[in-house]
Order: structure tokens, then sequence, then C-alpha cells
């Protein structure tokens, strides 16, 4: 739109060197020529139609003097095509002197001086506009970047957390089951002793209470070491470690989608049928990658442990096979073994 703007400017002055002229017609019919010529160079700007326009429209001009007035709007257009020599044989004007009024000239040869100062000025903005545009859209690809990388940062700490959850959990179920569990073991032998050494009927029933207390504390300790145990388990750190033992000779990827944390029965249960999967996979499995996948449907969690081998054999009289079903079983679930591609385990538990 800038270039619209300072074509009009120009053509004004384009038009005070044809009012000059003597007669009405001519002036009108250059001032018309002059401005279609300068639309089309800049509809087909970088074309070589748009150069072959302004250097014809410059050469007419040694036959129509008068379209000489113009020579600032083709000096304009010649100079985005980078090309300004295209308006010199606009001086073929000079073949016949007389043939404009002095002011004439003048008026155009200023022009013309107008132009590359318009076209300095509006080249060096639109420069800045599209160095503008450039800069504000890489900022905002960068800062998309920032913001993806602080979201895996984010994601990356808390599974930190997590895990330094998880890790601190083990610590105090261990804490407890090797210290105050053995106490209170040592502590009900103890009572268990006493009332066996005990001759006094006074005595009987209040050693009694206290290996009774001492025999719920128990379990209420062993119940609560299960759980912290049971909670801290990170079935997904779990099958990682598991295939990180086999990345010597396999390839392995692992997809874990699980939203919502699994109940404790199926994290055993996964983690023990991927193990009893990997340990068959390196007895039994001539194949180059092991893949393994833990997603959660509507209704169920689902397994899927996969190898590209071709000599897999299925022996239901294998004990990893058997183990595999058993786990499974005791969580109400269902297994698959297939052997179409390589070796392929599918486990699926109700939620």
């Amino acid at each position: 739109m800038t270039r619209f703007y300072e074509r009009a400017a120009l053509m004004l002055l384009c038009l005070a060197g044809l009012v000059m002229e003597d007669n009405f017609i001519e002036p009108v019919a250059v001032a018309i020529g002059v401005v279609m010529v300068s639309i089309l160079a800049q509809l087909m700007t970088g074309k070589w139609m748009a150069a072959a326009l302004i250097i014809v429209a410059s050469a007419v001009c040694g036959w129509v003097p008068p379209l000489f007035c113009g020579v600032p709007l083709l000096v304009y257009d010649a100079l985005w095509e980078q090309k300004w020599y295209l308006v010199l044989p606009a001086l073929l004007v000079f073949k016949e002197s007389g043939a404009l009024h002095p002011a004439q000239y003048i008026i155009a040869f200023a022009g013309a001086g107008v132009s590359v100062l318009l076209y300095l000025l509006v080249s060096r903005n639109e420069e800045a506009v599209e160095k503008y545009h450039l800069l504000r859209d890489e900022l905002a690809e960068k800062n998309v970047m920032l913001e993806s990388q602080n979201a895996r940062l984010k994601e990356a700490q808390n599974n930190e957390v997590h895990l330094a959850t998880l890790k601190e959990r083990n610590r105090i179920a261990r804490e407890i089951h090797d210290n105050v569990g053995h106490m209170l073991t040592r502590s009900l032998l103890q009572s268990g002793a006493l009332m066996i050494a005990n001759k006094d009927e006074n005595l009987k029933e209040p050693l009694e209470g206290l290996n009774q207390t001492l025999d719920q504390a128990m379990t209420s300790i062993r119940e609560s070491v299960h759980d912290l145990h049971d909670e801290s388990i990170d079935l997904q750190a779990a099958i990682g470690d598991n295939l990180k033992t086999v990345e010597n000779r396999f390839a392995t990827t692992l997809n874990y989608d699980i939203k919502a944390g699994l109940p404790t029965s199926v994290k055993l249960c996964f983690a023990g049928v991927v193990k009893e999967a990997v340990s068959n996979a390196v007895k039994h499995s001539n194949g180059k990658t092991i893949s393994v996948s833990v997603s959660e449907k509507p209704g169920v969690y689902e397994l899927n442990i996969s190898d590209d081998g071709s000599s897999t054999i299925i022996r239901d009289t294998g004990i990893g096979l058997s183990n595999m079903r058993e786990r499974v079983e005791q969580v109400h679930g269902h297994i698959e073994f297939n052997t179409d591609k390589g070796f392929t385990v599918n486990v699926s538990v109700p939620r």
C-alpha cells in the first residue's frame, strides 16, 4: 500500500509537467498510459514483461515527447526491478530540440531524483519491516520451544520427585522391618518365654494381654511395611530396568501410557510377566528387537511384549509360560501367546 501512495505522489509531479502542454487530449492520454504502465509493472514485478514495458515506454519518449514528463514513475518502477538503466531510452527525447518546455525537463529530472529518494526510503522501510517480521517469528518459535522445554523439565522434575518419594518409602519400610520389626519379634519371644516360665496365676492374664498387644503391633507393623513397599513400586522404572539388562543384544522400546496409578497386584503381575517374557526372549528368540507396551483402556489394563524372532516355538509345558499364566490368573486377567510375527505376549486385566 505504501508504494501506491508513493506512485500517487510521483504522478502529481508528472501532471505538473503535463499541464504545460498546449492541448488537453495529449496530456490526458500520456497520463493514462504512464499510470497503466506503472500498474502493470508493479503487478509483474520480477518478470521480464515488467522490464519490457518500462523500456518500451521509455523509448516511446523519443516520438511522444510529453511522455518524458512521466519519467519519474518509470524511474521508480525501474528501481524496483533493480534495473535503473531501463529508462535510458527516454533520453531519445533530446533528439529534437525544443520538443518540451525547459520547465518540463526540470520537473522531469527533479521528479526522477525524488523517485530515487522515495525508493531508498520505502525499500529500507520494507526491509526493516521484513526483518521485524522475521525476528517476531523467530521469537515466537523460540518461545514455543522454551515452553516445550520447560514442560519437559517440569515433567522430569516431577519424575525425580516421584522416584525420590518411592525410594524414601522403601527406605522407611526397610528401617521399620529391620529395626522395629526385629525388636517386636524379640519382645514376642520374651513375653512367650515369660508366660511359660510364669507360675504366678496373678501374672498369667497380664502376660497374655501383653503378648496379644505385641502380636497386634507386629501385625500392624507388617501390614504397614507391606503397604509402603507396594506403593513404592514404580512399574515403568521396573520394566525399564529389566529391558536395560538385554540392551547389549536387543534394541528395546517401552511405551508406557498409564494416566492413573495401577493397583499393586497389577503392577506385580505386569512386572513379573515382563521379566519372564524378556528371559524367554534371551533364551529362545533369534530376534533383534523387544518392545513393551503398557496402556489403559476404559475397561482393562493391557500389557504387550513382543520380539521379532523367527525361531520361537510355544511349549505350554514350559515353566516360564506357566508362571506368566498363573500371575495373570491371580488378578483375574487373560493372557495370550502368539508366534505369527516373532513371539508376542498379550495380557489384559479388568480394571
